[in-house]
């Protein structure tokens, strides 16, 4: 028999809110703010304990510390060549983990902030429905609360894949998780995949003093980019000591009490062995979605357990909406956090709309490789005729005078019209260097626009515009 109270205390902790969002990420919780903006009052359900998504505990932002520590410790190192001598340069790991952690720690604070300064209401524990309406909280102390709600978005994110029969225990046998909780340099490690998460944490411990050798099913790095870009990578990446091992699939790793052997087979049919202390598994990422209780909600998913949604991010089921990895398009941050905005106005009655074409892809290497619309390969598939304007960092004077010159700008426009179509950047910052081409195709700008914009000198940024002026054989210094 209930008691009064008991009925009390399911009337108190179902609370009703117009708009719940499942997930605490870059997409989640920027959804939920921008929802709060317009008015509606919001829950934001995050399982992990701390806010910001796998991009700010255990991906993007430490990911990113790392790559600057590491690449501040390498030019330490070179210091003396330039005329600053300086005594001998050591490795403190534990410090610099701390340094990582830390920047996590303020980040994540900095998130939580956010959500109450905006009147969000901020659910710390795995949330997943109960119905169509209902969404049943579970903390981690297996206390459950139950929260009514008029709409609701999934942005739960997604999770690192495997391979086949290999498991992950975050130590010899790694995810982009334990790779970066790693407690000594390993004398070597392979990289399982030659994408960018794996590349970029390979060159972390690279530059930190592990031997690094990466193993790619495919003959290329960083599939889906432009080739010319790719090819011009790995060529830099090799000049820095990584090792490529291209077109090998992994049918074992052994894994012993402190190391492991990789085993492969090429494309010619021999086996090749790889032995090493630390593997990192790169294979790629998949969707999020276990536990959510979808069936309960009637939400239907894709052939790949991706959640279907229409143009306004709507599922099947009228009332839910889905956003970011958990759904069709590139796994990146910043393209979550677009469609938070625009799923939130759209709940609004408002018109969010995210241009897909002009999502920009970063590689925070040394140097940086930046994307941004259109490959050539595409357009060439697409039957569409372009023009090409490339301009090197070799002929930059900022690039030269800090001895940072390696890559190049390529910028891709209309044969006809000189739209600029796509662009694709290595070299040094080119992460923010994209950002100008971007606006400039957002705007539908040609070529000759960005040519015609005066750029500060001496700067990267005159890259871009000489690339530009290259797309018509016009450019000034080169």
């Amino acid at each position: 028999m209930r008691t009064l109270e008991g009925y009390f205390w399911i009337f108190r902790m179902s609370e009703k809110f117009q708009a719940v969002v499942i997930g605490g990420g870059p997409g989640g919780y920027v959804c939920a703010i921008r929802l709060a903006q317009l008015g509606l009052k919001t829950a934001c359900i995050e399982s992990r304990g701390s806010l910001g998504g796998t991009c700010l505990n255990i991906g993007c932002i430490p990911s990113k510390s790392l790559l600057n520590l590491s690449e501040e410790f390498q030019k330490v190192k070179g210091l003396a060549n330039k005329g600053i001598e300086i005594g001998e340069v050591k490795l403190n790991l534990d410090k610099m983990m701390k340094s990582k952690d830390k920047a996590v720690t303020v980040l994540t604070k900095g998130v939580e902030f956010l959500l109450k300064k905006n009147k969000v209401t901020y659910f710390k524990g795995h949330g997943s429905f109960k119905s169509k309406n209902e969404i049943l909280i579970k903390d981690d102390q297996k206390k459950e609360t139950i929260i009514q709600t008029e709409k609701t978005v999934i942005a739960t994110g997604s999770v690192p894949v495997s391979l086949p029969g290999i498991e992950i225990d975050e130590k010899i046998i790694v995810s982009s998780t334990g790779a970066l909780k790693l407690e000594k340099v390993p004398n070597k490690m392979v990289v399982v995949g030659g994408g960018y998460i794996g590349l970029e944490m390979g060159s972390v411990w690279s530059r930190l003093g592990a031997k690094v050798e990466v193993v790619e099913f495919l003959d290329h790095i960083t599939p889906g980019m432009d080739k010319e870009i790719s090819s011009e990578f790995m060529k830099i990446l090799k000049k820095q000591g990584m090792k490529f091992n291209m077109q090998n699939k992994v049918e074992t790793i052994q894994k012993n009490n402190s190391d492991a052997v990789v085993s492969t087979i090429d494309k010619d049919g021999n086996k090749n062995n790889f032995e090493c202390d630390v593997v990192l598994i790169s294979v790629g990422r998949k969707p999020n979605t276990e536990g959510l209780n979808l069936k309960n909600a009637g939400v239907s998913l894709d052939e790949k357990n991706r959640i279907k949604t229409d143009k306004k991010f709507k599922t099947n089921v009228e009332n839910i909406y889905a956003i970011g990895d958990v759904i069709v398009g590139p796994m990146l941050a910043h393209k979550a956090e677009d469609e938070g905005i625009a799923v939130a106005e759209n709940i609004a009655g408002q018109s969010g709309h995210v241009n897909y074409d002009t999502i920009p892809g970063v590689v925070y290497t040394s140097p940086e490789v930046a994307s941004i619309g259109k490959t050539e390969e595409q357009l060439k598939e697409l039957n569409k005729s372009y023009k090409v304007g490339k301009f090197s960092f070799m002929a930059n004077s900022r690039a030269k005078a800090i001895d940072d010159a390696e890559g190049f700008v390529k910028i891709l426009a209309d044969a006809q019209t000189d739209k600029v179509l796509g662009a694709h950047i290595i070299g040094p910052h080119a992460g923010e260097l994209i950002a100008e081409i971007g606006v400039a195709m957002e705007f539908g700008a040609s070529a000759e626009d960005i040519a015609r914009t005066c750029h500060a000198h001496p700067t990267f940024s005159e890259a871009v515009k000489e690339a530009a002026l290259s797309v018509d054989k016009r450019a000034i210094h080169s």
